[in-house]
């Protein structure tokens, strides 16, 4: 992308913040969309501390609004190490960790990759159609009424592996772990939620690895640019996770098929 200018305009912060907080946690890949963004309008690249402080947000936002069930786990699993009965909880827990450590072990190998040789829009783009038409045969024909409790060892480590594939840009990762949700049985709204539980540890992983390269880099954004894009990225995102869980409910995923592959053929079309 287009080098970052420091003296960033707070709207373009606030529609960074908006493409951030909506697409994050919808199967349409928010990377995707801020390539587009800056192919449609020559806007530049936030910075490394913005982009910190839009998964912040991000992170809040899901913290927030899966508190009780975050809390209860946290409680159990806590519990069951020390002794403790454990329970439906804590072994959700134990699920999310597991389902954490593919991405963390293949994303810290395959960082400089994924970051250099496929950051492309035609791969952008094929990503895109390619797993949201995945999404959408899971979607059509592998759904089951399954929550996310009934979850096994072999289902949580393909949802984990599942999740590996998000380094390729355009995948989404939320795409891709609601499709592997999906692909072993669970319902719409609990391949969701499993999925929006899953990026809790992932993006703090992700977020203490950039503030590490942020630490041997220039700051680059405003202080108000940075504080308005935590707000709307928290605000935006929230009642983005709570539409989707409501839409998914009364009418399912293929919209967001449909929206991808249009997306990607837009991709295709500005590169070409």
């Amino acid at each position: 992308m287009p080098g970052y200018n420091a003296a960033m305009e707070w709207f373009e912060a606030v529609i960074l913040a908006l493409v951030q907080g909506v697409t994050e946690f919808l199967p349409v890949s928010s990377q995707a969309h801020l390539v587009l963004y800056s192919l449609l309008t020559g806007g530049a690249y936030q910075g490394l501390d913005f982009d910190i402080v839009l998964h912040a947000g991000s992170l809040i936002a899901v913290v927030v609004y899966f508190r009780r069930e975050l809390c209860a786990m946290a409680g159990q699993w806590l519990g069951s190490l020390t002794g403790g009965p454990g329970g439906r909880e804590a072994e959700l827990a134990w699920w999310l960790i597991i389902a954490t450590l593919p991405a963390v072990v293949f994303g810290l190998l395959l960082k400089g990759v994924a970051e250099q040789a496929l950051r492309s829009p035609p791969v952008m783009a094929a990503a895109l159609i390619g797993f949201g038409l995945l999404l959408g045969w899971a979607d059509w024909a592998r759904r089951g009424e399954r929550d996310e409790y009934t979850l096994r060892l072999p289902e949580v480590l393909l949802i984990g592996l599942a999740q590996v594939l998000a380094l390729i840009p355009g995948t989404s990762r939320s795409g891709i772990t609601m499709t592997a949700g999906l692909l072993v049985g669970l319902s719409r709204e609990a391949s969701a939620r499993f999925s929006f539980l899953l990026s809790v540890p992932i993006i703090a992983a992700a977020g203490l690895l950039a503030a590490f390269d942020l630490s041997r880099a220039d700051h680059q954004a405003g202080l108000g640019a940075l504080c308005i894009g935590l707000a709307v990225s928290i605000i935006s995102t929230y009642a983005c996770i709570h539409a989707f869980l409501a839409f998914i409910r009364r009418i399912g995923m293929q919209p967001f098929v449909a929206y991808r592959v249009i997306l990607g053929m837009l991709l295709l079309a500005f590169w070409l």
